[in-house]
């Protein structure tokens, strides 16, 4: 009977954040371990269908890059990086497009689509989704300009097309997009996937942006999870490197989502079960949210 009662009382918690959501757009940003561990994509694929049976439109933008790794070195093929960046020429852009909108993006739209719901796979190629330009990194030298460094078919994201995102959600269908666009002379492009679903939330101007990650969130220096940012306190903890390495970029995407037009963005972690409906239907929440 107390077993029964406590599923009653999170059915209870969570209707008022239900009601709230109805109708309105979620852009999940799907990668790191809970790609790669069985249960977490199983209980990513039920999370999304649920989401979508309440009445709330979720678009999962994914990441690849361990399967882009793995797949590089079965043909002999070394993985270079600048800054974080993929160094990639023109075999290498063929083998991203291959695993990102092909294998990684299907496999997810499968595991959606076994589990109750109806997905639909995307790269940034169709209906002009995501037009890029190519993205250049720079090296700072003493005294002197900085050094421009080429690491290939890597791209920005010139501009998002959302028709085709909108045409689905109409029809019922959950987006699932892959983070490959085109610039103006069809050349295929390599974006960071958090970069790719925060302009995605922004031409929509979703909701919410969940950033699935392999980390609880955002830390404090005693490594204690700090549960809530405001945009104009994020200078300041990148600053006094609160906010250091791979999460500074991170953090960055959720300012820009915030300051046009996204009402909240969640840092949570990717490697807890259920975790999407966790900081979502919950009154404490499990990872950090950016807000306004």
């Amino acid at each position: 009977m107390e077993t029964l009662k406590n599923k009653t009382k999170v059915l209870l918690e969570s209707l008022p954040y239900i009601k709230k959501f109805y109708n309105k757009v979620f852009v999940i940003k799907y990668g790191g371990h809970a790609m790669v561990d069985e249960n977490l994509k199983k209980a990513f694929a039920l999370n999304v269908t649920l989401l979508k049976y309440i009445g709330i439109n979720p678009v999962v933008v994914h990441g690849g890059g361990p399967q882009i790794g793995d797949l590089l070195k079965k043909i002999g093929k070394n993985s270079e990086f600048v800054n974080g960046m993929r160094v990639t020429d023109d075999e290498t852009i063929d083998i991203v497009e291959m695993v990102l909108a092909g294998k990684v993006n299907k496999e997810i739209v499968n595991n959606i689509n076994i589990n109750g719901g109806k997905a639909v796979g995307l790269s940034g190629k169709d209906g002009k989704l995501i037009m890029a330009e190519k993205l250049f990194m720079y090296k700072n030298v003493e005294n002197e300009p900085p050094e421009i460094i080429d690491i290939g078919k890597v791209g920005n994201v010139k501009s998002i097309d959302p028709e085709i995102i909108n045409i689905m959600l109409e029809k019922d269908i959950i987006p699932v997009i892959a983070p490959v666009g085109i610039d103006e002379d069809g050349h295929t492009y390599n974006i960071n996937a958090d970069l790719v679903a925060g302009e995605i939330a922004i031409s929509l101007k979703a909701e919410k942006l969940i950033m699935l990650t392999d980390v609880a969130g955002v830390l404090d220096s005693n490594k204690n999870l700090i549960s809530s940012i405001k945009i104009d306190e994020v200078e300041k903890l990148i600053k006094d490197k609160t906010i250091t390495g791979g999460m500074i970029p991170k953090v960055e995407f959720c300012k820009k989502a915030i300051q046009n037009g996204v009402t909240k963005v969640h840092i949570v972690d990717g490697r807890i079960e259920n975790v999407t409906l966790l900081e979502i239907f919950t009154n404490e929440g499990v990872g950090t949210e950016v807000t306004s």
